[in-house]
């Protein structure tokens, strides 16, 4: 199987690649675009290859930490390498080799979803029953919107591909960028198209939640109808509405094993990357967890804010917080933490296991508490504020905190704010928080008010946050190839 799906991924990246400049032969292969996919097994194969590049993508892997957490007031950057500091600064620049490195793994796995969509209808295959068919085919629609709402997130204004590449016309290889709402609307037809195929659970699949699912998809609906420039609130109660029905039976989970490496696909979780270590594994882990946890001695490359830390402590947040952050001593200076040898500094420790950059703990795509926070921001949006609270206390009990006080349920605004601060403590460092505090209309100020000290200097460090930093830049190699952009 897998070195039939090697096969498959080396022809379909034949297909949905455009030439390097020089190049005017035509690829000779005994399998082409109207060979290859004809069998069950072989569009099954192309499916896990769609599915692959959650792994392979270096953005699913860990950049998603980067954008989300340490660019925002979540985190700062580590290590050594000059364009990570850039996006904690933000001051990326649009030669910063992540940005064409996620661009293109994400572009790729839309390309690999639209082979599937394609091919999966002109199967003639007697074991490929109706049913799968549909469902193989809302598998690959969900996948091609998630990619798309990642990528229109990062970089806004983005070409939509929806079609494998049949020529090598620059008329069809240039694709000019579209609009956000157009964006926005692609992925939310591609969604409804795929509600009505997919199953709520995979029978075979037992407690396995690496599939797309009829419930994983309306959880993205109601995400990506909150997050759209054109946001439509009921439209994500009604989505939620069909992700609490489920007869996955989503479920809250006591937070600590959320995150003990032990309660992979658990009930609370919706879909999730897996990993089995070794050749399968996650190197995202090293990246992170201190020398007591992955062995070596070298700076990690994200760490926890102080404006972060003192969120925690200001609610008393211990549960989050011990499950979430470990404090260790650091033989690195760090700037923000001691600025000395040995300083005692915070870790990110939602994973739990190294392994050598190999570990087998799996990364939450979209799991229920996001859902259940998303609710109550719904609610409150759509003036039903008694509803709104029920579902942040419902939050707040699981993490032993005191139901919301008078005050703090006193207005709109009020809970808004409440909310997006729930949001930060449950889901610190999953790579949530720039998106929030866009969607909210806070991101700016959030930003230029953030009071952090560079202890090298005693200074508090200036973002300079504006408007066109929202979104990252296109990056510089991709409009030298297209000059579409």
């Amino acid at each position: 199987m897998k070195i039939k799906l090697i096969a498959l991924l080396v022809i379909t990246q034949l297909i949905t690649s455009s030439c390097e400049d020089g190049l005017d032969t035509s690829p000779e292969t005994s399998l082409t675009s109207e060979n290859a996919f004809n069998t069950s097994s072989d569009i099954e194969a192309a499916l896990v290859g769609t599915y692959e590049s959650f792994q392979s993508a270096e953005y699913y892997v860990w950049d998603f930490l980067l954008f989300g957490d340490v660019r925002s007031d979540n985190g700062y950057a580590g290590g050594d390498n000059p364009e990570i500091f850039q996006i904690d600064l933000l001051n990326i620049e649009n030669t910063n080799s992540r940005l064409f490195r996620n661009w293109s793994n994400i572009y790729n796995a839309i390309s690999k979803a639209n082979v599937v969509i394609e091919r999966t209808p002109l199967v003639n295959d007697i074991i490929l029953t109706e049913e799968r068919r549909n469902q193989i085919i809302g598998e690959a629609l969900f996948l091609r919107a998630y990619h798309h709402f990642t990528l229109v997130k990062i970089y806004g204004e983005i070409p939509i591909v929806t079609s494998t590449i049949q020529s090598l016309d620059p008329s069809d290889i240039e694709i000019p960028r579209s609009s956000i709402e157009q964006v926005y609307n692609q992925i939310l037809q591609d969604l409804d198209d795929a509600i009505e195929l997919l199953p709520e659970t995979f029978n075979s699949q037992g407690s396995i939640k690496a599939r797309a699912t009829s419930g994983a998809a309306h959880a993205l609906a109601a995400k990506v109808n909150a997050q759209s420039p054109n946001r439509d609130y009921e439209e994500v109660l009604r989505h939620i509405e069909a992700v609490e029905s489920s007869s996955a039976n989503y479920q809250l989970i006591e937070y600590a094993r959320l995150f003990d490496g032990l309660n992979e696909n658990n009930q609370e979780s919706i879909m999730e990357i897996q990993y089995t270590g070794g050749d399968e594994g996650n190197f995202g882990p090293q990246l992170l967890l201190p020398f007591s946890v992955s062995g070596d001695r070298w700076r990690k490359f994200a760490t926890p804010s102080v404006d972060l830390i003192n969120a925690y402590d200001a609610l008393g947040d211990t549960v989050r917080r011990e499950a979430s952050i470990l404090f260790e001593s650091a033989p690195w200076v760090d700037e923000y933490w001691g600025n000395s040898f040995e300083s005692i500094i915070p870790f990110g420790f939602k994973w739990k296991n190294a392994d050598g950059f190999a570990s087998a703990n799996n990364t939450y795509l979209i799991r229920y508490g996001d859902i259940v926070l998303l609710k109550a921001e719904a609610l409150n949006e759509v003036d039903n504020l008694n509803l709104a609270v029920v579902e942040v206390n419902r939050i707040r009990r699981r993490a032993n905190l005191p139901e919301l006080t008078a005050e703090e349920q006193s207005s709109k605004e009020v809970l808004k704010t409440v909310i997006l601060n729930e949001r930060r403590l449950e889901l610190a460092f999953e790579g949530h928080r720039w998106d929030d505090l866009s969607r909210n209309g806070v991101l700016i100020s959030t930003m230029n008010d953030l009071r952090e000290i560079d202890l090298r200097t005693g200074n508090a460090v200036n973002y300079d946050m504006t408007e066109e930093k929202r979104f990252a830049p296109i990056p510089r190699e991709e409009f030298d190839r297209n000059s579409a952009l």
